[in-house]
């Protein structure tokens, strides 16, 4: 398969009601969405960053923003409490796999700083910076009943396991999106008693936006017929150096095979594939 870039659409999620009343508070969550996003660009990701989206009419326009962008990945990260009727449109718009992130900037509050803050309205702004967790469940549920699928990670901002596991999240979607443009390739026909290797192709196609093209067997066969010697000698000495060969693997057997391993790389770069099944157990590079 190739190396896919993953475009990934970031917002951050919060309330506007909040900025006029915590003085601070908007520009200290716009700081850890940048984090993300650098973040996301460490694990292979180009990012649209979409910034801190507060209101729900600021959710549909991010809703649009990720469609005109074209993003494979939406990353709503959670910063503070924000509504669910803020996310419910952007998510439906977007139209794209949803990733929930709920990261605490840091493991616990310093309470003790925290109980030197003048007045109350500075404690609770600053509880509300750690408070992610807050709306996760009426985002969930919101989306559950929506039949919207999302995934979600829960954490600490700065935590290198927690973007290990988004990496992996990050990858996986990298994945899914680059079998969608690849062509993969069908060689031979079914047998008939084996009902378990069937395979639909038309729902591979709809599963994975893949198109499926049919290749004949002859056209191996024929390019094993065209392997030299000194080729099919080269690759037994590349399979020799390359793994353990049991003393009695004969080696007309490493030819043959080093034949049809030639004349695959051959098959490979003359139709440039990115994935070749094969349904027949025979040899087709000849005897």
């Amino acid at each position: 398969m190739p190396e896919t870039e993953l475009r990934v659409g970031l917002c951050g999620i919060g309330l506007d009601a909040y900025w006029p009343q915590f003085k601070g508070l908007r520009a200290r969550l716009e700081s850890y969405v940048q984090e993300a996003a650098a973040r996301l660009e460490k694990c292979g990701a180009s990012v649209e960053n979409l910034g801190l989206v507060d209101t729900p009419q600021r959710g549909r326009e991010a809703g649009h923003a990720c469609r005109r962008a074209d993003v494979d990945l939406l990353v709503i990260y959670v910063t503070t409490y924000a509504l669910s009727s803020t996310v419910l449109p952007m998510v439906q718009r977007a139209r794209v796999p949803v990733l929930i992130l709920n990261l605490q900037p840091d493991a616990s509050i310093d309470y003790e700083t925290f109980n030197r803050l003048p007045n109350r309205t500075a404690m609770t702004g600053e509880w509300l910076a750690f408070c992610s967790a807050c709306p996760v469940p009426e985002i969930a549920n919101v989306l559950s009943r929506a039949g919207i699928a999302f995934h979600q990670v829960t954490g600490v901002l700065k935590d290198d396991a927690v973007w290990a596991e988004i990496g992996e999240w990050i990858d996986a979607a990298a994945r899914e999106e680059g079998a969608r443009g690849e062509s993969a390739w069908l060689m031979g026909n079914y047998y008939s008693g084996m009902l378990d290797i069937q395979t639909d192709l038309t729902q591979v196609a709809i599963t994975f936006g893949s198109h499926i093209e049919h290749i004949e067997v002859d056209e191996l066969s024929a390019l094993g017929d065209g392997v030299s010697d000194e080729q099919t000698a080269a690759r037994v000495d590349d399979f020799r150096n390359r793994f353990d060969v049991q003393s009695d693997c004969s080696h007309d057997e490493l030819a043959r095979a080093a034949r049809t391993s030639v004349a695959l790389e051959q098959l490979v770069a003359a139709h440039d594939l990115q994935s070749l099944a094969i349904t027949t157990w025979a040899a087709v590079c000849g005897e």
